[in-house]
């Protein structure tokens, strides 16, 4: 019997995760969150989705990925890798971790199978992608399917920001009680810097970008 009033949050401490933290805290009665220590740059997520996860009681786990630090060497896992600050048209950006969503969610459907759970959330986005290749909703529905053909089990992946840009993340995040919290806790920063960020790099462009966007919207429609 398929057991839905649970669920695995992949959670990297981040802006998207956190949002769907929020969103999978209100659908769901329990919610684990699963986060993963590949010795990245920005390592200060890890402990901000400690302290987001003791703020809301949720379970947490962090588990030891350091082995994909050692086979994708980029921004990310090296620091005398430069963060892109345009990313390239014609190829994933330097930040791109090989494997890396493929691997998260593989690990977070084994501990989820573990616990009788089927429902794993993840805050992948195909519209607000950044050319990373894991993030796209082709990708996401392949996996699935092997997932469930590998342990003969019926995950299901769900992703609430697949087809929404940042603007309706942060809209989203309000509307869960959680602007804060996503303003002030969270981590999306390349290069490490909680909250806003560096302001340079191109999760801290994208992030801004959606948020002075959504907050002129917000205030328009208080006039």
């Amino acid at each position: 019997m398929k057991n839905k009033e649970e669920a695995v949050v992949v959670f990297s401490g981040g802006q998207d995760s956190t949002t769907c933290l929020l969103w999978a805290m209100k659908k769901y009665k329990k919610v684990y969150a699963v986060s993963f220590d590949y010795n990245q740059r920005h390592k200060l997520e890890l402990e901000c989705a400690k302290e987001i996860c003791k703020k809301f009681d949720i379970e947490h786990t962090i588990m030891d990925m350091s082995l994909l630090n050692q086979l994708a060497p980029n921004s990310l896992t090296r620091d005398d890798i430069k963060v892109d600050e345009n990313a390239p048209k014609d190829a994933p950006p330097n930040s791109f971790v090989d494997g890396r969503n493929l691997v998260f969610l593989t690990f977070a459907a084994i501990f989820a199978k573990q616990k009788g759970i089927t429902d794993i959330i993840t805050g992948v986005s195909q519209s607000d992608f950044s050319g990373y290749p894991d993030c796209r909703d082709v990708f996401i529905k392949s996996l699935n399917t092997t997932l469930n053909l590998s342990m003969d089990y019926e995950f299901d992946i769900i992703t609430p920001l697949m087809w929404i840009d940042k603007i309706a993340t942060w809209e989203m995040a309000d509307k869960l009680g959680g602007f804060d919290v996503i303003r002030n806790m969270t981590l999306t920063c390349y290069n490490g810097i909680k909250g806003d960020g560096c302001g340079n790099c191109p999760s801290c462009k994208l992030r801004k970008k959606g948020l002075d966007a959504y907050l002129l919207k917000k205030n328009n429609a208080q006039v």
